[in-house]
C-alpha cells in the first residue's frame, strides 16, 4: 500500500507531501480517537490533530491513561480548557480511526493491545509499526508540537490563540527552553508561535509548581538544612511526590555561595535524592551514581540527577534517614573521588 511508509521515506516529503498523506487515511463519517501520554509537547499535539481534522471527520476525542499530575500539566489543562478522556472510559472498538501522537505503541503496555492507523512521534524509532498506515516519526526534532506547526502551515491553518500557547509551551518544554536537542525547525516553529500565543499564560504554567498544601515541604526543608564546604544537604521526610523535591533543590540552586545541593524525601517505599550543581568541573549524575548506584537507580546530567533507592537496601534498622544520613551517604563520594 503506497501509504504505508517507513519514517525515513516519510521524512523526505515535503509538509504538504505529508500533510495530504495524513489527511487521505481519513473519511468524513469518521470518529476519531487521539491517545497521548499526557504532557504538554503530547496535549499540543493531540489539540493540533483536533484542529487539522476539524472538517475532514466526524468527531476526535482526546483520551489518555495516565493521571496528570503535576501541577504545571493541571494548569495548562484547566487554563485552556483541553477536552480529555481517560483511556479507561472509552471502547477503542467505537472509532474507526485512532492517532498516536507525541509516543509510540512500545511506551507503554496499554498502548500495545491498540491498533494505531496513525503515528506522529519525535522520540527514538521503537519499532517498524508496519500496521499503521502514517507513520512519521523524526527523532532529530525537539518537539512533536514543532512537527505539527509544520502540519498546519502546510494546511494553511492558523492556529488559535489556545492552539499557539499550548504548541509554543510544548516546544519550551520539551526542549528544555533549547537547552536540549533541537533542530533549525524547532526554532522557525517556536517564532512563528511567539507573536501567536499567550505568553503570559504560558509563564504562568511554568510557574505553576506547587499547591498550597506544599509549602509545608519549604519550612521542613530549610528547618533540617545542613551545610558544609559550600553544600547544602537536607532531608523533608515523606512527601506527596518527588517533584517537590526537585523544586525545592532548585530553589536552594539559587544561592550564590553553594557548588552543590542535596534534597533527599521518602515517597512511598524508596529514598529519592536529588542532586544539582552548576555542572562546571562537576558531575552530579556521577556523583549519583557513586552515592547510590549500588542501592537502586542513579544517575543523570552534569548539572542534574536524581537517585531512587528501595529503603530496604539502605539497611537502616530501626534508625531514620536524616540531612546528616544524606550528608554520610554523599561525602563518602564526593570527597574520596571528585569528579
Amino acid at each position: 500500500m503506497e501509504l504505508q511508509k517507513s519514517c525515513s521515506q516519510l521524512s523526505l516529503k515535503t509538509a504538504k507531501d505529508r500533510l495530504l498523506a495524513f489527511w487521505n487515511i481519513f473519511e468524513k463519517e469518521d470518529n476519531v480517537l487521539v491517545v497521548i501520554n499526557a504532557d504538554p509537547d503530547a496535549l499540543a499535539a493531540a489539540l493540533a490533530v483536533k484542529k487539522l481534522l476539524r472538517y475532514k471527520v466526524k468527531s476526535v476525542t482526546i483520551t489518555h491513561p495516565n493521571e496528570i499530575r503535576r501541577v504545571n500539566n493541571q494548569s495548562m489543562v484547566d487554563r485552556l480548557k483541553i477536552p480529555l478522556i481517560r483511556l479507561k472510559e472509552v471502547k477503542a472498538d467505537d472509532y474507526a480511526k485512532l492517532v498516536m501522537v507525541d509516543s509510540q505503541p512500545n511506551h507503554l503496555p496499554v498502548f500495545e493491545k491498540l491498533h494505531f492507523n496513525v503515528i506522529i512521534d519525535h522520540h527514538p524509532l521503537g519499532g517498524e509499526w508496519k500496521e499503521s498506515s502514517f507513520v512519521d516519526i523524526r527523532p532529530d526534532y525537539g518537539a512533536t508540537s514543532t512537527m505539527m506547526v509544520e502540519y498546519l502551515r502546510a494546511a494553511g491553518l492558523k492556529p488559535s490563540i489556545a492552539l499557539a500557547t499550548a504548541l509554543f509551551y510544548g516546544i519550551k518544554v520539551d526542549t528544555q527552553n533549547f537547552e536540549q536537542k533541537s533542530l533549525l525547525a524547532d526554532g522557525v516553529a517556536f517564532r512563528y508561535l511567539f507573536t501567536i500565543a499567550n505568553r503570559d499564560l504560558v509563564r504562568k504554567f511554568e510557574l505553576t509548581d506547587l499547591r498550597r498544601s506544599e509549602l509545608k515541604y519549604f519550612a521542613q526543608a530549610l528547618d533540617a538544612l545542613k551545610y558544609s564546604k559550600g553544600r547544602y544537604y537536607t532531608h523533608v521526610g515523606k512527601v506527596r511526590s518527588p517533584d517537590v523535591l526537585v523544586i525545592v533543590a532548585d530553589f536552594l540552586n539559587h544561592v550564590g555561595e553553594i557548588d552543590w545541593v542535596f534534597v533527599s524525601g521518602i515517597h512511598g517505599e524508596k529514598l529519592v535524592v536529588i542532586f544539582r550543581c552548576d555542572g562546571y568541573r562537576k558531575n552530579a549524575g556521577k556523583i549519583a551514581e557513586r552515592s547510590f548506584g549500588g542501592l537502586g537507580s542513579a544517575g543523570g546530567h552534569k548539572g542534574a540527577a536524581r537517585a531512587e533507592v528501595p529503603l530496604k537496601n539502605l539497611e537502616l534498622g530501626d534508625k531514620e534517614f536524616t540531612s546528616d544520613t544524606l550528608k554520610r551517604f554523599i561525602m563518602r563520594h564526593i570527597e574520596a573521588k571528585k569528579p
